[in-house]
């Protein structure tokens, strides 16, 4: 992942932070996923036949979407909610489950790269199939930027606060 994270966000508070995480990028993934397993279905369907179509895309987005639900949730519910509360040393257990299924995410996109061939659509792509190839490129991009932004700057924030804790 080579996405930076801008320095404004990193300046944010804890609470700050949490709120945009949940409005821009949850929210923007809920959003997302369910149109680009739409567009990708329609595909699938109309160019079954194409050398190039991305069979079983589809099935893998919804698989993915059942993944970053459980996983949004769990920061939801659990882990956000303790960070909020300063519980930064009890929290260092969530914070390495979320961080794993980063990882796992990061490697659901590079298999959506595989079943697109990295996204390079052929001459005879439709209006439907170039779109849903835009939103997978938007949607990557958005998840790098939410991943980085959770991994490097507030899980990283809670690291730092119990250091300062135990230094204390």
């Amino acid at each position: 992942m080579n996405a930076q994270v801008p320095i404004e966000l990193g300046a944010l508070a804890t609470e700050e932070l949490i709120e945009y995480i949940v409005s821009r990028f949850h929210t923007g993934h809920r959003e997302q996923l369910p149109e680009l397993i739409r567009l990708s279905r329609r595909v699938e369907h109309a160019h079954a036949g194409h050398a190039r179509c991305p069979q079983g895309l589809a099935d893998e987005l919804e698989a993915h979407l059942q993944e970053m639900e459980s996983h949004m949730l769990k920061e939801e519910q659990v882990l956000f909610p303790m960070l909020l509360r300063g519980m930064n040393a009890p929290a260092a257990g969530p914070i390495t489950v979320m961080m794993f299924e980063h990882d796992q995410h990061i490697d659901a996109v590079e298999r959506i790269h595989r079943l697109t061939h990295d996204l390079i659509l052929p001459d005879d792509a439709c209006n439907t199939w170039q779109r849903l190839y835009e939103g997978l490129a938007h949607y990557a991009q958005e998840l790098t930027q939410h991943i980085n932004l959770e991994n490097d700057v507030l899980f990283a924030k809670a690291s730092q606060a119990v250091k300062g804790a135990q230094n204390a």
